[in-house]
């Protein structure tokens, strides 16, 4: 049986293959875009529709779902291409130290629909979806600040 992680994963990798093949035509929408990174086993590359969050000043990219492929990928990666509708860049992704996510994903769930911290619910990484309960999460959840490369 399946858990509501697992149904809710399925449909958003359904809806991920639209935003990908959107994103590829040229159609670029709300914060999404395209990393392309290369696979850290075969170094094939990768590609995963992401937010791409503005906060503070900075541009931040975070973890949505347990071992997300592409957060042990960039990881592994010295530059990622992000790719915005028929802009294409390179960018190096800094890991935040888990001492630094906090603030980061408290602001993130304060200027964004309530939707945002009820994802970090539904897929496990947050007990709740306030703020400081997304905050709290820091240890589980990955957060990336774009750099240019």
């Amino acid at each position: 049986m399946m858990t509501t992680a697992q149904n809710y994963r399925r449909m958003v990798n359904a809806g991920n293959k639209i935003v990908v093949g959107l994103q590829r035509l040229g159609v670029a929408f709300g914060p999404m875009q395209l990393l392309t990174v290369a696979g850290r086993r075969t170094g094939v590359p990768r590609t995963f529709p992401i937010a791409v969050v503005p906060i503070d000043g900075a541009r931040y990219i975070v973890q949505a779902y347990p071992k997300a492929a592409w957060v042990a990928n960039a990881r592994a990666a010295r530059e990622v291409t992000l790719t915005r509708g028929r802009r294409t860049s390179a960018a190096r992704l800094a890991e935040l130290p888990v001492a630094e996510r906090g603030p980061v994903l408290r602001k993130l769930v304060e200027k964004s629909p309530a939707s945002v911290g009820k994802r970090f619910v539904t897929t496990g990484l947050a007990d709740g979806a306030t703020p400081d309960a997304v905050a709290a999460a820091a240890a589980r959840i990955a957060v990336f600040r774009v750099e240019p490369a």
